[in-house]
C-alpha cells in the first residue's frame, strides 16, 4: 500500500497547528485570571503546546494513512486514534477531483477527492499526494479495473508525453486521446465576472467595509454634506449611501471571486468522460462520466441573454445543482455563445430543435391574477408604512405598478413550454433566468402528474420527469408547468411509453455489443428515430 507525500505533513500541520493553537490560546485566556507577565507567558506556552500537538497529530496521520488500487476496489486505511478501513468499488466511483492552491503547486503536490454515486459529499480525500501520482491515480480510476503492472508502464509513457508536450505547465493533464471541446475566452470570462453575483461576496463585502472604516461605519458617510439636508432626508440619504457602498464592495469581490474561480476553464472529452479544469489561485480538475449524466440544463440569464450567451450544466446520478463541496451539477460551459452551448449539449446527449409547445392561455390569466395579488400586498404594506411614517404621504402611488402586471404575466407565459421527442423530454421556464432542461427518456425514473387547487380551477396541471439526480428531490426536476390537464395526462402516458421503448432499444444494443446477436442482425439506430441529430 502507498503513503501520502511527505510534504503533506508540513501543509496539513500548518492548518492543524493554527487550529489547535487557537483553541489552546482561548483555554489559556479563560483559565488565567489577571494580566501579569506570568499569566501571559502561560498563555503563550499553551499556544506552543497546541501547535506541537497539531504537528504530532499530522505526523501520526501521515504514518497511518495508506491507500491501494486493486483490481476492483480502491482501499483506504486511515485513523490516528481509531482505525478505519474503507473499500470503494470502482464501479461506484462518481468523480475523481484534483485540487491545488498556489502553495501546493509550488510544492508539486495535490489533493485528490473521490466521490461515489448516491453520496452528497466527498467519500475519500487524499491530502496530499505527488502531482504526477494524482493524475496517474485519476486515470487508473477512470479506466476501472486494470492490471497494476501493465498500467504503470502506460502511465509513465503518458507522463513523459505530458512533460514533452507541455514542459512549463503541469497544471493540465494532457492525454493523447483527449478532444478539446471548450476553452473560455477572455471576453467570456470578463462578462461572466462582471455580471455574476456571488452570495458569499455579500458577507465578505460587509467585512471589507468594516475593516475599511476601522470598525466605525460612520467614517464612510459624508456627514458634513448630509447634515445640510432637511431633517427627515438625512437618515434616508445616509442609509442609501451605506447601501451603495455595500453593493459596490460586494460587486467588486464577486467579480474577483468569479474571475479566480473560472480562470482557464477548459473542457475536454476522453472516451466516455468529460474532463474539466479551472481556477487561478485554487486549481480544480475532475471528470464527468457521460454514462451517469441524467439531464442537461441550458441557462440563459439576463443580462447574458442580451449578449447572446448561455451556460450549460450537467446533472449526474446522485448529485444536484447547488451542492457545494461535492461535484453535484458541473458547469460543462460556464458561459459561451448560445449556438456553441447548444452544439456541445447535443454532442453530450443528442436532441432535436428547441421549439417548446406553448401553454394554454388560461395559464397566462393565472399568472396575471397571481401578480395582481402581489401588487395588492405591496400597496397594503405601503399604507401601513404611511400610518407610522408621516413623511410618506403619497403611498397610493405604488399602485401604479399594476400596469406592469399584463406584461409580466405575458413574459412568464411565453418563457414556459415543453416538448416530447422520440428520445427526450424538454422543458423550459423562467424569464430572468430561463432554463431549458433536456432529459433522455431512458433516464426517467418516474413521471408525476400534479394539480393544485388553484390549477384545478383553470383545468391546468404540471408534469415532472424525475431522474436519479437529486435535483428532482429538491424540486428542480424537469417540469412542464401549467399545461392543460388532459394534455398533461397524455404527456405522462407518452413519456412512460417512450421510456419503455428506449429501454428496449438500449437493451438490444447492449446485447448486440456482447456478441449475443449475430453481426448481421439490425439494431435500432437511436439517431434515426425521429430524424434528430
Amino acid at each position: 500500500m502507498k503513503k501520502l507525500h511527505p510534504a503533506s505533513i508540513a501543509v496539513r500541520s500548518l492548518s492543524r497547528s493554527l487550529n489547535t493553537g487557537f483553541v489552546f490560546f482561548v483555554i489559556g485566556v479563560v483559565v488565567s485570571p489577571g494580566g501579569n507577565g506570568m499569566n501571559l507567558l502561560s498563555v503563550f506556552g499553551l499556544v506552543v503546546v497546541g501547535v506541537i500537538v497539531g504537528i504530532v497529530y499530522e505526523f501520526a496521520y501521515y504514518q497511518r494513512f495508506r491507500y491501494e488500487l486493486t483490481a476492483d476496489t480502491f482501499d483506504v486505511t486511515s485513523g490516528v486514534i481509531s482505525r478505519r478501513d474503507r473499500e470503494l468499488p470502482l464501479g461506484r466511483i462518481q468523480n475523481v477531483d484534483i485540487r491545488q492552491n498556489v502553495v501546493e503547486r509550488l510544492l508539486g503536490i495535490a489533493a485528490v477527492h473521490i466521490e461515489t454515486a448516491g453520496g452528497g459529499e466527498t467519500e475519500v480525500s487524499l491530502q496530499y499526494v505527488d502531482e504526477d501520482e494524482a493524475h496517474r491515480l485519476r486515470r487508473r480510476l477512470r479506466r476501472g479495473a486494470i492490471d497494476e503492472e501493465a498500467a504503470t508502464a502506460a502511465d509513465d509513457d503518458a507522463l513523459e508525453d505530458e512533460r514533452t508536450d507541455r514542459p512549463a505547465d503541469r497544471e493540465t493533464e494532457s492525454v493523447a486521446d483527449e478532444e478539446v471541446l471548450f476553452e473560455i475566452q477572455p471576453r467570456e470570462l470578463a462578462i461572466l465576472s462582471v455580471f455574476t453575483i456571488d452570495p458569499g461576496a455579500s458577507v465578505l463585502g460587509g467585512v471589507a467595509l468594516s475593516f475599511a472604516s476601522g470598525l466605525d461605519p460612520t467614517t464612510l458617510v459624508p456627514v458634513d454634506r448630509i447634515e445640510t439636508l432637511p431633517g427627515p432626508a438625512t437618515g434616508v440619504i445616509a442609509l442609501v449611501w451605506g447601501l451603495l457602498l455595500f453593493l459596490l464592495a460586494a460587486w467588486v469581490l464577486s467579480a474577483t471571486l468569479t474571475f479566480s474561480r473560472y480562470y482557464g476553464f477548459r473542457l475536454t472529452r476522453a472516451g466516455d468522460e468529460l474532463y474539466y479544469e479551472r481556477g487561478l489561485l485554487q486549481r480544480y480538475s475532475g471528470t464527468i462520466p457521460l454514462e451517469k449524466v441524467q439531464a442537461l440544463t441550458i441557462s440563459e440569464s439576463i443580462p447574458y441573454r442580451w449578449f447572446g450567451y448561455a451556460a450549460l450544466s450537467v446533472e449526474t446520478a446522485g448529485y444536484a445543482p447547488g451542492q457545494s463541496g461535492s461535484r453535484g451539477t458541473e458547469s460543462a460551459i460556464p458561459l459561451a455563445a448560445t449556438d456553441r452551448v447548444a452544439s456541445l449539449a447535443r454532442a453530450i446527449e443528442p436532441f432535436g430543435p428547441v421549439d417548446p409547445e406553448s401553454l394554454p392561455g388560461r395559464a397566462r390569466e393565472r399568472y396575471a391574477v397571481r401578480y395582481l395579488l402581489v401588487v395588492v400586498a405591496i400597496v397594503g404594506v405601503a399604507y401601513l408604512v404611511a400610518r407610522f411614517a408621516p413623511f410618506v404621504d403619497r403611498w397610493y402611488l405604488v399602485a401604479a405598478i399594476a400596469v406592469l402586471v399584463p406584461f409580466a404575466a405575458h413574459l412568464k407565459w411565453t418563457n414556459r413550454g415543453f416538448r416530447v421527442g422520440e428520445r427526450y423530454f424538454l422543458t423550459r421556464t423562467g424569464f430572468w433566468r430561463r432554463t431549458t432542461k433536456v432529459v433522455p427518456h431512458y433516464r426517467v425514473q418516474a413521471v408525476l402528474h400534479e394539480s393544485t387547487i388553484f390549477q384545478r380551477r383553470r383545468h391546468l396541471a404540471s408534469v415532472t420527469a424525475d431522474t436519479a439526480s437529486s435535483a428532482s428531490f429538491f424540486g428542480r426536476g424537469a417540469t412542464a408547468y401549467d399545461v392543460d390537464a388532459e394534455r398533461g395526462l397524455e404527456l405522462q402516458a407518452e413519456i412512460e411509453q417512450r421510456l419503455q421503448e428506449r429501454l428496449r432499444v438500449r437493451k438490444r444494443q447492449r446485447t448486440s455489443s456482447r456478441g449475443d446477436w449475430d453481426s448481421s442482425t439490425p439494431v435500432d439506430d437511436e439517431a434515426a428515430d425521429d430524424g434528430e441529430p
